[in-house]
Protein backbone atom coordinates (compact mmCIF):
# COMPACT_ATOMS: atom_id res chain seq x y z
CA UNK A 1 0.00 0.00 0.00
CA UNK A 2 2.99 2.30 0.48
CA UNK A 3 3.75 2.06 -3.25
CA UNK A 4 -0.09 3.31 -4.05
CA UNK A 5 0.36 6.36 -1.50
CA UNK A 6 2.98 7.46 -2.99
CA UNK A 7 2.06 7.62 -6.33
CA UNK A 8 -1.41 9.45 -5.11
CA UNK A 9 0.75 11.70 -3.30
CA UNK A 10 2.91 12.79 -6.65
CA UNK A 11 -0.05 13.06 -8.44
CA UNK A 12 -2.05 15.43 -6.28
CA UNK A 13 0.97 17.48 -6.50
CA UNK A 14 1.55 17.07 -10.59
CA UNK A 15 -1.80 16.67 -12.03
CA UNK A 16 -2.58 20.13 -12.43
CA UNK A 17 -3.65 20.02 -15.66
CA UNK A 18 -6.86 18.66 -15.42
CA UNK A 19 -9.04 20.19 -12.28
CA UNK A 20 -11.20 16.79 -12.15
CA UNK A 21 -8.39 14.92 -11.39
CA UNK A 22 -7.18 16.95 -8.92
CA UNK A 23 -10.75 17.24 -7.54
CA UNK A 24 -10.95 13.52 -7.31
CA UNK A 25 -7.71 12.91 -5.89
CA UNK A 26 -8.31 15.51 -2.99
CA UNK A 27 -11.89 13.50 -2.13
CA UNK A 28 -10.06 10.47 -1.32
CA UNK A 29 -7.49 11.68 0.97
CA UNK A 30 -7.09 9.13 3.36
CA UNK A 31 -9.16 6.26 2.01
CA UNK A 32 -7.16 3.59 1.55
CA UNK A 33 -9.08 0.84 -0.48
CA UNK A 34 -10.17 3.71 -3.32
CA UNK A 35 -6.47 4.74 -4.08
CA UNK A 36 -5.38 1.68 -4.14
CA UNK A 37 -7.86 0.55 -6.71
CA UNK A 38 -6.60 3.69 -8.38
CA UNK A 39 -2.87 2.83 -8.26
CA UNK A 40 -2.67 -0.48 -7.65
CA UNK A 41 -1.57 -1.09 -11.45
CA UNK A 42 -1.19 0.66 -14.57
CA UNK A 43 -4.19 -0.16 -17.21
CA UNK A 44 -3.54 -3.12 -19.61
CA UNK A 45 -1.83 -1.74 -22.90
CA UNK A 46 -2.26 -4.51 -25.55
CA UNK A 47 -3.94 -5.24 -29.11
CA UNK A 48 -6.59 -3.77 -27.89
CA UNK A 49 -4.92 -0.76 -26.57
CA UNK A 50 -6.54 0.97 -23.24
CA UNK A 51 -9.97 1.03 -21.73
CA UNK A 52 -10.78 1.55 -18.43
CA UNK A 53 -13.24 3.75 -15.65
CA UNK A 54 -12.69 7.91 -16.37
CA UNK A 55 -10.92 9.24 -13.63
CA UNK A 56 -7.94 9.95 -11.68
CA UNK A 57 -4.80 7.25 -11.24
CA UNK A 58 -2.53 5.13 -13.17
CA UNK A 59 -5.32 2.62 -13.21
CA UNK A 60 -8.01 5.28 -14.77
CA UNK A 61 -8.46 6.62 -18.25
CA UNK A 62 -7.39 10.56 -17.70
CA UNK A 63 -5.19 12.69 -20.28
CA UNK A 64 -1.99 11.54 -18.52
CA UNK A 65 -2.30 7.96 -19.19
CA UNK A 66 -3.31 8.75 -22.72
CA UNK A 67 -0.43 10.85 -23.03
CA UNK A 68 2.05 8.18 -21.52
CA UNK A 69 0.38 5.73 -24.27
CA UNK A 70 1.17 7.88 -27.02
CA UNK A 71 4.08 8.92 -25.84
CA UNK A 72 5.18 5.68 -26.18
CA UNK A 73 3.33 4.72 -29.19
CA UNK A 74 5.18 8.32 -30.41
CA UNK A 75 8.55 6.44 -29.68
CA UNK A 76 7.59 3.42 -31.51
CA UNK A 77 6.44 5.04 -34.64
CA UNK A 78 9.75 7.07 -34.57
CA UNK A 79 11.88 4.06 -34.37
CA UNK A 80 9.90 2.26 -37.48
CA UNK A 81 8.81 5.27 -39.86
CA UNK A 82 11.38 7.85 -41.30
CA UNK A 83 8.68 10.15 -41.67
CA UNK A 84 5.56 8.79 -39.93
CA UNK A 85 1.88 9.72 -39.33
CA UNK A 86 -1.29 8.93 -37.77
CA UNK A 87 -4.96 9.51 -37.88
CA UNK A 88 -7.41 10.49 -35.04
CA UNK A 89 -11.14 9.77 -34.58
CA UNK A 90 -13.19 10.18 -31.48
CA UNK A 91 -16.68 9.51 -30.00
CA UNK A 92 -19.02 10.55 -28.35
CA UNK A 93 -18.17 9.32 -25.13
CA UNK A 94 -16.94 11.28 -22.32
CA UNK A 95 -14.07 13.46 -22.37
CA UNK A 96 -13.03 11.86 -26.00
CA UNK A 97 -12.44 14.71 -27.80
CA UNK A 98 -10.07 16.13 -24.74
CA UNK A 99 -8.11 12.57 -25.41
CA UNK A 100 -8.15 12.83 -28.49
CA UNK A 101 -6.46 16.34 -28.82
CA UNK A 102 -4.01 15.40 -26.29
CA UNK A 103 -2.73 12.66 -27.78
CA UNK A 104 -2.92 14.84 -31.20
CA UNK A 105 -0.93 17.30 -28.98
CA UNK A 106 1.96 14.38 -27.86
CA UNK A 107 2.04 13.11 -31.89
CA UNK A 108 3.16 16.75 -32.88
CA UNK A 109 5.47 17.31 -30.33
CA UNK A 110 7.78 14.41 -31.40
CA UNK A 111 7.66 14.90 -35.20
CA UNK A 112 4.29 12.88 -36.24
CA UNK A 113 1.90 14.63 -38.75
CA UNK A 114 -1.53 14.17 -37.05
CA UNK A 115 -4.93 13.96 -39.45
CA UNK A 116 -7.83 14.63 -36.93
CA UNK A 117 -11.32 14.30 -37.70
CA UNK A 118 -13.08 17.88 -37.12
CA UNK A 119 -15.85 15.84 -35.32
CA UNK A 120 -16.85 12.86 -33.56
CA UNK A 121 -16.22 9.61 -36.28
CA UNK A 122 -17.69 6.01 -36.66
CA UNK A 123 -14.38 3.90 -35.93
CA UNK A 124 -14.50 2.05 -39.60
CA UNK A 125 -14.03 5.90 -40.70
CA UNK A 126 -10.77 6.32 -38.60
CA UNK A 127 -9.38 2.39 -40.31
CA UNK A 128 -10.44 4.21 -43.84
CA UNK A 129 -8.32 7.07 -43.08
CA UNK A 130 -5.13 5.43 -42.03
CA UNK A 131 -5.76 3.94 -45.50
CA UNK A 132 -6.39 6.58 -47.64
CA UNK A 133 -4.30 9.36 -46.01
CA UNK A 134 -1.71 6.51 -46.26
CA UNK A 135 -0.86 7.10 -42.33
CA UNK A 136 1.63 4.91 -40.46
CA UNK A 137 -1.03 4.20 -37.52
CA UNK A 138 -4.21 5.62 -36.31
CA UNK A 139 -5.68 6.38 -32.90
CA UNK A 140 -9.73 5.86 -32.13
CA UNK A 141 -10.88 7.42 -28.99
CA UNK A 142 -13.75 4.80 -27.30
CA UNK A 143 -14.82 2.33 -25.45
CA UNK A 144 -17.00 0.92 -28.04
CA UNK A 145 -20.47 -0.26 -26.28
CA UNK A 146 -19.50 -0.09 -22.78
CA UNK A 147 -21.52 1.71 -19.68
CA UNK A 148 -20.32 5.75 -19.49
CA UNK A 149 -17.84 5.72 -16.69
CA UNK A 150 -15.51 4.13 -19.09
CA UNK A 151 -13.64 5.35 -22.07
CA UNK A 152 -10.71 4.38 -24.22
CA UNK A 153 -7.89 4.30 -26.37
CA UNK A 154 -7.47 1.68 -29.39
CA UNK A 155 -4.35 1.84 -31.45
CA UNK A 156 -4.45 1.08 -35.56
CA UNK A 157 -1.63 -0.15 -37.38
CA UNK A 158 -0.61 1.07 -41.29
CA UNK A 159 -2.79 -1.63 -42.64
CA UNK A 160 -6.35 0.01 -40.83
CA UNK A 161 -6.74 -2.72 -38.74
CA UNK A 162 -5.93 -3.21 -34.89
CA UNK A 163 -2.55 -3.60 -33.88
CA UNK A 164 -0.76 -6.95 -33.72
CA UNK A 165 0.36 -8.75 -30.77
CA UNK A 166 3.85 -7.83 -31.55
CA UNK A 167 3.09 -4.42 -32.01
CA UNK A 168 1.61 -3.71 -28.58
CA UNK A 169 4.33 -5.38 -27.13
CA UNK A 170 6.74 -2.94 -28.56
CA UNK A 171 4.70 -0.13 -27.62
CA UNK A 172 4.37 -1.16 -24.31
CA UNK A 173 8.11 -1.17 -23.72
CA UNK A 174 8.33 2.31 -24.88
CA UNK A 175 5.71 2.97 -22.47
CA UNK A 176 6.76 1.84 -19.49
CA UNK A 177 10.49 3.64 -20.20
CA UNK A 178 8.76 6.76 -19.63
CA UNK A 179 7.99 9.02 -16.93
CA UNK A 180 4.01 9.68 -16.69
CA UNK A 181 5.03 13.67 -15.87
CA UNK A 182 8.51 14.29 -16.61
CA UNK A 183 9.14 12.22 -20.55
CA UNK A 184 5.84 13.54 -21.95
CA UNK A 185 6.38 15.87 -25.19
CA UNK A 186 3.69 17.75 -26.57
CA UNK A 187 2.41 20.75 -28.63
CA UNK A 188 -0.31 23.26 -27.57
CA UNK A 189 -3.49 22.02 -30.06
CA UNK A 190 -4.13 25.28 -31.92
CA UNK A 191 -0.02 25.98 -32.42
CA UNK A 192 0.05 22.78 -34.01
CA UNK A 193 -2.88 23.55 -36.69
CA UNK A 194 -0.89 26.74 -37.18
CA UNK A 195 2.01 24.89 -38.08
CA UNK A 196 0.22 22.56 -39.76
CA UNK A 197 1.52 19.52 -38.26
CA UNK A 198 -2.02 18.68 -37.07
CA UNK A 199 -4.56 18.98 -39.50
CA UNK A 200 -8.11 18.32 -39.63
CA UNK A 201 -9.35 15.77 -42.40
CA UNK A 202 -11.01 17.17 -45.37
CA UNK A 203 -14.62 16.48 -45.69
CA UNK A 204 -13.94 15.60 -49.06
CA UNK A 205 -12.42 11.84 -47.13
CA UNK A 206 -16.05 12.00 -45.53
CA UNK A 207 -17.74 11.97 -48.65
CA UNK A 208 -15.41 9.22 -50.29
CA UNK A 209 -15.63 6.68 -47.37
CA UNK A 210 -19.43 6.76 -47.29
CA UNK A 211 -19.49 6.48 -51.40
CA UNK A 212 -17.21 3.32 -51.33
CA UNK A 213 -19.96 1.59 -48.71
CA UNK A 214 -22.72 2.28 -50.95
CA UNK A 215 -20.51 0.53 -53.78
CA UNK A 216 -20.89 -2.70 -51.36
CA UNK A 217 -24.56 -2.86 -52.21
CA UNK A 218 -25.60 -6.09 -53.77
CA UNK A 219 -28.77 -5.94 -55.23
CA UNK A 220 -29.10 -4.96 -58.80
CA UNK A 221 -32.98 -6.22 -59.09
CA UNK A 222 -35.43 -3.05 -58.44
CA UNK A 223 -36.92 -3.56 -54.90
CA UNK A 224 -39.33 -1.54 -52.78
CA UNK A 225 -36.80 0.61 -50.73
CA UNK A 226 -39.83 2.88 -49.09
CA UNK A 227 -39.49 0.31 -45.95
CA UNK A 228 -40.10 2.01 -42.56
CA UNK A 229 -37.09 1.99 -40.72
CA UNK A 230 -36.11 3.06 -37.33
CA UNK A 231 -32.55 4.31 -36.49
CA UNK A 232 -30.81 4.85 -33.38
CA UNK A 233 -27.04 5.75 -33.01
CA UNK A 234 -27.53 5.58 -29.34
CA UNK A 235 -25.94 8.88 -28.65
CA UNK A 236 -22.78 7.79 -30.47
CA UNK A 237 -20.94 8.34 -33.80
CA UNK A 238 -22.99 6.81 -36.37
CA UNK A 239 -25.62 9.22 -36.74
CA UNK A 240 -24.12 11.39 -39.98
CA UNK A 241 -22.53 7.79 -42.08
CA UNK A 242 -25.14 5.83 -41.10
CA UNK A 243 -28.20 8.12 -42.29
CA UNK A 244 -26.51 9.70 -45.38
CA UNK A 245 -25.58 6.37 -46.73
CA UNK A 246 -29.30 4.73 -46.47
CA UNK A 247 -30.49 7.88 -48.14
CA UNK A 248 -28.19 7.70 -51.35
CA UNK A 249 -29.01 4.05 -51.50
CA UNK A 250 -32.80 5.04 -51.79
CA UNK A 251 -33.75 4.51 -48.04
CA UNK A 252 -35.55 7.77 -47.87
CA UNK A 253 -38.22 6.18 -44.99
CA UNK A 254 -36.14 6.35 -41.84
CA UNK A 255 -37.22 7.80 -38.78
CA UNK A 256 -34.21 8.35 -36.07
CA UNK A 257 -34.58 7.90 -32.42
CA UNK A 258 -34.78 11.63 -30.92
CA UNK A 259 -33.87 11.15 -27.38
CA UNK A 260 -30.60 8.93 -28.65
CA UNK A 261 -30.00 10.96 -31.66
CA UNK A 262 -27.53 13.58 -30.72
CA UNK A 263 -23.99 12.59 -29.58
CA UNK A 264 -24.07 12.38 -25.39
CA UNK A 265 -21.84 10.17 -23.24
CA UNK A 266 -23.62 9.83 -20.56
CA UNK A 267 -26.39 8.01 -22.65
CA UNK A 268 -29.15 9.05 -20.61
CA UNK A 269 -32.00 6.75 -22.05
CA UNK A 270 -29.48 3.74 -22.65
CA UNK A 271 -27.02 2.75 -19.85
CA UNK A 272 -25.89 0.11 -21.77
CA UNK A 273 -25.31 1.40 -25.10
CA UNK A 274 -25.26 -1.96 -26.72
CA UNK A 275 -26.74 -3.43 -29.38
CA UNK A 276 -26.96 -6.94 -27.90
CA UNK A 277 -28.84 -6.24 -24.97
CA UNK A 278 -32.27 -5.73 -25.17
CA UNK A 279 -32.47 -2.85 -22.75
CA UNK A 280 -30.77 -0.38 -24.91
CA UNK A 281 -33.33 -1.16 -27.93
CA UNK A 282 -36.28 -0.58 -25.92
CA UNK A 283 -36.54 3.13 -27.00
CA UNK A 284 -36.09 2.03 -30.24
CA UNK A 285 -38.85 -0.95 -30.40
CA UNK A 286 -41.57 2.01 -28.68
CA UNK A 287 -41.06 4.07 -31.94
CA UNK A 288 -41.05 1.26 -34.24
CA UNK A 289 -44.30 -0.16 -32.37
CA UNK A 290 -45.89 3.58 -32.50
CA UNK A 291 -44.90 4.07 -36.14
CA UNK A 292 -45.48 0.33 -37.32
CA UNK A 293 -42.24 0.25 -38.53
CA UNK A 294 -40.72 -2.64 -40.43
CA UNK A 295 -37.06 -3.02 -39.07
CA UNK A 296 -35.41 -1.83 -36.38
CA UNK A 297 -31.25 -0.31 -36.79
CA UNK A 298 -29.11 0.48 -33.54
CA UNK A 299 -25.18 1.57 -33.68
CA UNK A 300 -22.89 1.23 -30.58
CA UNK A 301 -21.49 4.65 -29.64
CA UNK A 302 -18.12 4.37 -32.25
CA UNK A 303 -19.91 2.53 -34.92
CA UNK A 304 -18.60 -0.28 -35.79
CA UNK A 305 -21.24 -2.70 -33.92
CA UNK A 306 -25.11 -3.03 -35.41
CA UNK A 307 -27.77 -4.72 -34.20
CA UNK A 308 -31.54 -4.86 -35.33
CA UNK A 309 -35.05 -6.20 -34.59
CA UNK A 310 -37.57 -6.79 -36.80
CA UNK A 311 -41.48 -6.98 -37.12
CA UNK A 312 -43.38 -9.83 -36.02
CA UNK A 313 -46.95 -9.15 -36.16
CA UNK A 314 -47.86 -7.13 -33.26
CA UNK A 315 -44.13 -7.59 -31.47
CA UNK A 316 -40.49 -7.39 -32.19
CA UNK A 317 -38.30 -10.04 -32.55
CA UNK A 318 -34.47 -9.05 -31.84
CA UNK A 319 -31.86 -11.37 -34.00
CA UNK A 320 -28.23 -11.87 -32.41
CA UNK A 321 -25.36 -11.44 -34.07
CA UNK A 322 -24.83 -15.17 -35.53
CA UNK A 323 -28.41 -14.38 -36.82
CA UNK A 324 -27.80 -11.60 -39.01
CA UNK A 325 -24.21 -12.97 -40.08
CA UNK A 326 -26.12 -15.92 -41.85
CA UNK A 327 -28.30 -14.15 -43.04
CA UNK A 328 -26.11 -12.15 -44.64
CA UNK A 329 -23.25 -14.73 -45.81
CA UNK A 330 -26.66 -16.75 -47.62
CA UNK A 331 -27.90 -13.35 -48.92
CA UNK A 332 -24.26 -12.16 -50.37
CA UNK A 333 -23.85 -15.22 -51.89
CA UNK A 334 -27.53 -15.92 -53.37
CA UNK A 335 -27.19 -12.44 -54.81
CA UNK A 336 -23.38 -12.76 -55.97
CA UNK A 337 -24.53 -16.25 -58.13
CA UNK A 338 -27.83 -14.29 -59.73
CA UNK A 339 -26.01 -11.67 -61.23
CA UNK A 340 -22.60 -13.97 -61.83
CA UNK A 341 -20.63 -11.77 -59.71
CA UNK A 342 -19.47 -14.75 -57.47
CA UNK A 343 -15.40 -14.43 -57.42
CA UNK A 344 -13.36 -17.33 -58.26
CA UNK A 345 -12.33 -19.74 -55.09
CA UNK A 346 -14.62 -17.09 -52.38
CA UNK A 347 -13.41 -16.36 -49.12
CA UNK A 348 -15.53 -16.01 -45.74
CA UNK A 349 -13.72 -14.87 -42.43
CA UNK A 350 -15.71 -16.06 -39.10
CA UNK A 351 -14.03 -16.36 -35.41
CA UNK A 352 -13.81 -19.24 -33.54
CA UNK A 353 -16.53 -18.49 -31.29
CA UNK A 354 -19.04 -17.10 -34.15
CA UNK A 355 -21.85 -20.07 -35.22
CA UNK A 356 -20.98 -23.47 -36.96
CA UNK A 357 -23.88 -23.11 -38.80
CA UNK A 358 -21.64 -20.44 -40.78
CA UNK A 359 -19.54 -23.13 -41.78
CA UNK A 360 -22.32 -25.31 -43.56
CA UNK A 361 -23.99 -22.39 -45.37
CA UNK A 362 -20.56 -21.27 -46.52
CA UNK A 363 -19.57 -24.90 -47.63
CA UNK A 364 -23.54 -25.39 -49.67
CA UNK A 365 -21.98 -22.30 -51.88
CA UNK A 366 -18.27 -23.24 -52.54
CA UNK A 367 -17.40 -20.60 -50.44
CA UNK A 368 -14.10 -21.41 -48.24
CA UNK A 369 -14.36 -20.60 -44.56
CA UNK A 370 -11.58 -19.33 -42.94
CA UNK A 371 -11.73 -19.27 -38.92
CA UNK A 372 -9.55 -17.17 -36.79
CA UNK A 373 -9.52 -15.93 -32.74
CA UNK A 374 -12.01 -13.54 -31.25
CA UNK A 375 -11.50 -9.88 -32.58
CA UNK A 376 -12.04 -8.41 -35.92
CA UNK A 377 -8.08 -7.66 -36.34
CA UNK A 378 -7.50 -11.63 -37.09
CA UNK A 379 -10.22 -10.98 -39.74
CA UNK A 380 -8.10 -7.89 -41.02
CA UNK A 381 -5.44 -9.58 -41.31
CA UNK A 382 -6.80 -12.45 -43.65
CA UNK A 383 -8.03 -9.85 -45.76
CA UNK A 384 -4.42 -8.30 -45.73
CA UNK A 385 -3.24 -11.75 -46.87
CA UNK A 386 -5.36 -11.88 -49.53
CA UNK A 387 -4.14 -8.28 -50.58
CA UNK A 388 -0.88 -9.02 -50.89
CA UNK A 389 -1.57 -12.27 -53.01
CA UNK A 390 -3.48 -10.01 -55.14
CA UNK A 391 -6.43 -12.03 -54.98
CA UNK A 392 -8.78 -9.17 -52.06
CA UNK A 393 -11.60 -9.48 -54.75
CA UNK A 394 -11.98 -13.17 -53.59
CA UNK A 395 -13.32 -11.74 -50.09
CA UNK A 396 -17.28 -11.75 -49.21
CA UNK A 397 -17.76 -11.27 -46.21
CA UNK A 398 -15.95 -11.12 -42.28
CA UNK A 399 -18.39 -11.69 -39.54
CA UNK A 400 -18.34 -11.90 -35.88
CA UNK A 401 -20.68 -12.78 -32.98
CA UNK A 402 -21.01 -9.48 -31.21
CA UNK A 403 -22.63 -8.07 -34.04
CA UNK A 404 -19.73 -7.23 -36.84
CA UNK A 405 -19.59 -7.39 -40.37
CA UNK A 406 -17.48 -6.43 -42.89
CA UNK A 407 -17.82 -6.62 -46.87
CA UNK A 408 -15.67 -4.11 -48.16
CA UNK A 409 -11.51 -4.51 -48.33
CA UNK A 410 -11.06 -0.71 -47.49
CA UNK A 411 -11.76 -0.71 -44.00
CA UNK A 412 -10.07 -3.59 -41.84
CA UNK A 413 -12.32 -3.31 -38.92
CA UNK A 414 -16.06 -4.26 -38.45
CA UNK A 415 -18.25 -2.01 -40.01
CA UNK A 416 -21.78 -0.71 -38.88
CA UNK A 417 -22.11 1.91 -41.51
CA UNK A 418 -21.67 -1.08 -44.30
CA UNK A 419 -23.75 -3.60 -42.13
CA UNK A 420 -26.27 -1.19 -41.78
CA UNK A 421 -26.63 -1.02 -45.28
CA UNK A 422 -26.34 -4.34 -46.28
CA UNK A 423 -29.13 -5.14 -43.86
CA UNK A 424 -31.46 -2.88 -45.04
CA UNK A 425 -30.87 -3.92 -48.51
CA UNK A 426 -31.21 -7.41 -47.55
CA UNK A 427 -34.95 -6.29 -45.65
CA UNK A 428 -36.10 -4.54 -48.50
CA UNK A 429 -35.33 -7.31 -50.85
CA UNK A 430 -37.36 -10.15 -49.18
CA UNK A 431 -39.78 -8.00 -48.61
CA UNK A 432 -40.38 -7.29 -52.16
CA UNK A 433 -40.46 -10.73 -53.04
CA UNK A 434 -43.16 -11.46 -50.10
CA UNK A 435 -41.22 -13.02 -46.89
CA UNK A 436 -39.35 -11.44 -43.94
CA UNK A 437 -36.04 -12.44 -42.08
CA UNK A 438 -37.28 -14.22 -39.52
CA UNK A 439 -39.17 -16.40 -42.63
CA UNK A 440 -36.05 -16.73 -44.09
CA UNK A 441 -33.75 -17.80 -41.12
CA UNK A 442 -36.34 -20.44 -40.59
CA UNK A 443 -35.75 -21.95 -43.42
CA UNK A 444 -31.92 -21.90 -42.90
CA UNK A 445 -32.56 -23.81 -39.81
CA UNK A 446 -34.71 -26.28 -41.68
CA UNK A 447 -32.18 -26.83 -44.17
CA UNK A 448 -28.74 -26.78 -42.09
CA UNK A 449 -29.84 -27.63 -38.70
CA UNK A 450 -30.90 -25.72 -35.63
CA UNK A 451 -28.14 -23.86 -33.76
CA UNK A 452 -28.48 -22.03 -30.45
CA UNK A 453 -25.73 -19.73 -30.16
CA UNK A 454 -25.47 -17.72 -26.84
CA UNK A 455 -22.59 -15.10 -24.91
CA UNK A 456 -22.91 -15.40 -20.85
CA UNK A 457 -20.64 -12.64 -19.34
CA UNK A 458 -19.21 -12.83 -15.71
CA UNK A 459 -18.32 -9.63 -14.28
CA UNK A 460 -14.76 -9.25 -12.69
CA UNK A 461 -13.87 -6.01 -11.77
CA UNK A 462 -10.81 -4.86 -9.46
CA UNK A 463 -7.94 -7.24 -8.45
CA UNK A 464 -10.16 -9.58 -6.51
CA UNK A 465 -11.97 -10.11 -10.25
CA UNK A 466 -8.75 -10.45 -12.53
CA UNK A 467 -6.93 -13.12 -9.82
CA UNK A 468 -10.35 -15.05 -9.58
CA UNK A 469 -10.24 -14.87 -13.96
CA UNK A 470 -6.83 -16.06 -14.21
CA UNK A 471 -7.50 -18.52 -11.50
CA UNK A 472 -10.01 -20.06 -13.19
CA UNK A 473 -8.62 -20.67 -16.59
CA UNK A 474 -5.59 -22.35 -15.03
CA UNK A 475 -7.59 -24.61 -13.45
CA UNK A 476 -9.79 -25.03 -16.86
CA UNK A 477 -6.43 -25.63 -18.39
CA UNK A 478 -5.15 -28.24 -16.19
CA UNK A 479 -8.23 -30.06 -15.09
CA UNK A 480 -10.38 -31.36 -18.44
CA UNK A 481 -13.73 -31.59 -17.55
CA UNK A 482 -15.38 -34.94 -18.54
CA UNK A 483 -18.29 -33.46 -19.16
CA UNK A 484 -20.61 -29.93 -19.54
CA UNK A 485 -23.94 -29.94 -18.59
CA UNK A 486 -24.03 -33.62 -18.83
CA UNK A 487 -22.84 -33.33 -22.38
CA UNK A 488 -19.32 -35.46 -23.14
CA UNK A 489 -15.96 -33.55 -23.39
CA UNK A 490 -14.99 -34.70 -26.62
CA UNK A 491 -11.42 -32.86 -27.07
CA UNK A 492 -10.57 -29.25 -25.73
CA UNK A 493 -8.28 -26.87 -27.70
CA UNK A 494 -5.91 -24.96 -25.95
CA UNK A 495 -5.11 -21.52 -27.79
CA UNK A 496 -2.47 -20.73 -25.83
CA UNK A 497 -0.72 -23.87 -25.65
CA UNK A 498 -1.52 -24.82 -28.84
CA UNK A 499 -2.22 -28.00 -28.61
CA UNK A 500 -5.64 -29.96 -29.48
CA UNK A 501 -6.15 -32.62 -26.61
CA UNK A 502 -9.00 -35.49 -27.41
CA UNK A 503 -10.71 -37.75 -24.77
CA UNK A 504 -8.25 -40.53 -24.84
CA UNK A 505 -5.25 -38.40 -24.56
CA UNK A 506 -3.95 -37.93 -28.23
CA UNK A 507 -2.66 -34.20 -28.90
CA UNK A 508 -2.51 -32.46 -31.85
CA UNK A 509 -1.04 -28.84 -32.63
CA UNK A 510 -2.85 -26.19 -33.49
CA UNK A 511 -1.50 -24.46 -36.28
CA UNK A 512 -2.51 -21.03 -37.86
CA UNK A 513 -3.54 -18.80 -35.31
CA UNK A 514 -1.66 -16.83 -32.59
CA UNK A 515 -1.93 -17.93 -29.08
CA UNK A 516 -4.25 -16.70 -27.17
CA UNK A 517 -6.07 -17.38 -23.67
CA UNK A 518 -8.20 -18.80 -24.92
CA UNK A 519 -10.22 -22.47 -24.41
CA UNK A 520 -12.58 -24.22 -26.47
CA UNK A 521 -14.40 -27.74 -25.60
CA UNK A 522 -15.95 -30.04 -28.11
CA UNK A 523 -19.13 -31.87 -26.92
CA UNK A 524 -21.04 -34.48 -28.01
CA UNK A 525 -23.77 -34.27 -30.39
CA UNK A 526 -21.23 -31.34 -32.30
CA UNK A 527 -22.18 -29.21 -29.44
CA UNK A 528 -19.19 -26.93 -28.17
CA UNK A 529 -18.34 -23.92 -25.86
CA UNK A 530 -15.88 -21.53 -25.24
CA UNK A 531 -14.65 -19.71 -22.71
CA UNK A 532 -11.91 -16.71 -22.48
CA UNK A 533 -11.16 -13.76 -20.44
CA UNK A 534 -12.35 -10.27 -22.41
CA UNK A 535 -9.59 -8.53 -24.04
CA UNK A 536 -10.97 -4.96 -23.32
CA UNK A 537 -13.16 -5.32 -20.06
CA UNK A 538 -13.14 -7.04 -16.88
CA UNK A 539 -15.15 -9.87 -17.74
CA UNK A 540 -15.10 -13.70 -18.21
CA UNK A 541 -17.17 -14.77 -21.48
CA UNK A 542 -18.69 -17.81 -21.95
CA UNK A 543 -19.28 -18.75 -25.75
CA UNK A 544 -21.84 -21.68 -26.19
CA UNK A 545 -23.18 -23.48 -29.28
CA UNK A 546 -25.62 -26.16 -29.34
CA UNK A 547 -27.65 -28.30 -31.80
CA UNK A 548 -31.58 -29.11 -30.86
CA UNK A 549 -34.54 -29.92 -32.94
CA UNK A 550 -35.86 -26.64 -32.15
CA UNK A 551 -35.40 -23.65 -29.81
CA UNK A 552 -36.79 -25.26 -27.00
CA UNK A 553 -34.79 -28.19 -26.51
CA UNK A 554 -31.47 -26.46 -27.57
CA UNK A 555 -32.35 -24.15 -24.79
CA UNK A 556 -32.66 -26.84 -22.66
CA UNK A 557 -29.02 -27.93 -23.35
CA UNK A 558 -27.58 -24.64 -23.64
CA UNK A 559 -28.59 -23.77 -19.98
CA UNK A 560 -27.14 -27.14 -18.18
CA UNK A 561 -23.65 -26.42 -20.19
CA UNK A 562 -23.72 -22.42 -19.27
CA UNK A 563 -24.58 -23.38 -15.38
CA UNK A 564 -22.00 -25.93 -15.44
CA UNK A 565 -18.97 -23.60 -16.23
CA UNK A 566 -21.18 -21.20 -13.92
CA UNK A 567 -20.61 -23.53 -11.08
CA UNK A 568 -16.85 -24.10 -12.02
CA UNK A 569 -16.17 -20.57 -11.89
CA UNK A 570 -17.91 -20.30 -8.48
CA UNK A 571 -15.52 -22.79 -7.49
CA UNK A 572 -12.57 -20.61 -7.75
CA UNK A 573 -12.10 -18.47 -4.68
Amino acid sequence: MKKEIELWQRWIKRAEKDPDIKKELESISGKEEEIYDRFYRQLEFGTGGLRGIIGAGTNRMNIFTVAKATQGYADYLNEKFQTPAVAIAYDSRIKSELFARTAAEVLAGNGIRVWIYRQLMPTPALSYAVRALACSGGIVITASHNPSKYNGYKVYGCDGGQITAEAAKAILEKMDSVDIFDEIKGMDFEEGLKEKKITYIPESLIEDYINRISSLAVCKEKIDRNVSIIYTPLNGAGLRCVTEVLKENGFSNVTVVREQEKPDGNFPTCPYPNPEIKEAMALGIEYAKRLKSDLLLATDPDCDRVGIAVRKGDTYELLNGNEVGILLLDYICKMKLQYHDMPKNPVAVKTIVTTDMAKKVAADYGVEMVEVLTGFKYIGEQIGKLEEAGEEERFLLGFEESYGYLTGTFVRDKDAVNGSLLICEMFAYYKSHGTDLLQVLDGLYRKYGYTLTMLHSYQLEGEKGYKKMQQFMEKMRKNMPEELGGLQVTAVEDYQEQIRTAINGNTAKITGLPPSNVLKYLLAGGNSCVVRPSGTEPKLKLYTSVAGADRKEALETEKKVAESIEKLLNAVS
